[in-house]
């Protein structure tokens, strides 16, 4: 059980100095400490479990809520602040592993803050008849030790279900070979961890922390509406006569499609000084538009800023494109929401002069999304 692995040493460390704690605050300040940390954990397993059932309970409520009063997207002259909240509420709106975590922090917090003044009540209470525990001698002395070796043990319990959790969610991170290969903690993770929880942290933990990884890929993709917010009059009215005389949000997305794709040129230079040398130019939507060069993200920002400007619901999608030759290389394209079937619509408008790319069957296939 001992090996040259840091991870068995800090867990045995743990331990040890939990029994020289215990051993120098006797029986009663031992078993005070000990009564502490099993008070704190149960409160802590019970908020977390009533504010998973309560932040589950209300999330569709809430989602429900917001698409029935959130307000349409801000026009082309609308303030940042009004973009600002608009894209808070939509990412609530949209996105349900984002939507439950921040209901479960603000329920936590609150059930917190409730059970942490039941928890003071009760420790007063508890603790009146462990006063008449030894404290010094050496049997007071020898039970504090015993009572804090338990003490380190809950600790260490607990060290190494985190240790777990980390290496269940990141399988390939550089840690968790060497964690893995401490004795200690295999065998704690086998005989305690795995039997108590089952398949939460090892199943299902992943599979969430993935989901979630992914929600937040898409928050983060939706910072260039904030970002390209504030439109030029010449990009505005481009993108209304474009669309003039249009009335589904297909005809329009499909209308600026054939635009951008055909208006914009793609910047070779731009794309091979980034490849061969590393220098990036960081281009927004009005100096494609003034230009009318650009490289894919540049494609994509532009043409979803024309689309947000008449109304539409659009994103930039960044992820890997097929390069025809059997590989895939970093691309941007974007979806537009159809109101008519209720659908995100892939495009990209890049691709345009080499075909139809607009929400064409197996679009998929040639484009992965990666957040």
């Amino acid at each position: 059980m001992v090996d040259a692995n840091v991870v068995t040493w800090v867990l045995l460390l743990v331990v040890a100095v939990s029994l020289y704690q215990g051993i120098r605050r006797g029986a009663s300040g031992s078993a005070k400490q000990l009564l502490s940390f099993l008070l704190s954990a149960l409160l802590t397993v019970a908020a977390i479990v009533a504010s998973a059932i309560l932040a589950a309970t209300l999330s569709p409520q809430l989602q429900a809520w917001l698409s029935d009063t959130s307000t349409s997207r801000p026009g082309p002259d609308g303030s940042l602040l009004s973009q600002v909240v608009y894209t808070v509420v939509s990412s609530l709106r949209d996105l349900p592993l984002l939507r439950f975590s921040v209901l479960f922090l603000l329920v936590s917090f609150i059930i917190r803050l409730l059970l942490g003044l039941l928890a003071r009540a009760l420790a007063t209470i508890a603790v009146l008849p462990l006063s008449a525990l030894p404290s010094g001698g050496s049997v007071g002395r020898s039970i504090g030790g015993f009572i804090g070796a338990a003490l380190g043990a809950g600790r260490a319990l607990l060290f190494t279900a985190i240790l777990f959790a980390y290496c269940a969610i990141f399988p390939s991170a550089p840690m968790t070979d060497y964690i893995q290969q401490s004795g200690l903690y295999r065998e704690v993770a086998a005989q305690v961890i795995r039997p108590a929880t089952g398949s939460l942290l090892e199943d299902r933990l992943p599979v969430f922390a993935q989901s979630f990884n992914e929600e937040l890929g898409q928050l983060w993709q939706r910072r260039y509406d904030l970002i390209d917010a504030d439109l030029p009059d010449a990009i505005v009215a481009t993108a209304e006569s474009t669309t003039q005389g249009l009335t589904t949000d297909e005809q329009k997305a499909r209308a600026l499609y054939d635009w951008v794709g055909s208006a914009i040129a793609y910047d070779y230079d731009k794309a091979n000084d980034y490849i061969e040398r590393g220098e990036w130019r960081e281009q927004d939507p009005e100096a494609t538009f003034a230009t009318r060069k650009g490289v894919c993200i540049d494609y994509a920002r532009l043409y979803a800023a024309m689309a947000r400007s008449v109304g539409l619901d659009a994103r930039v999608v960044t992820g890997l494109g097929y390069d025809g030759r059997g590989g895939y290389g970093a691309h941007a394209w974007n979806e537009v929401f159809e109101s008519e079937t209720g659908r995100w619509a892939p495009l990209d408008a890049t691709w345009a002069q080499t075909g139809d790319w607009f929400d064409v069957a197996g679009f998929a296939d040639t484009h992965i999304e990666k957040t």
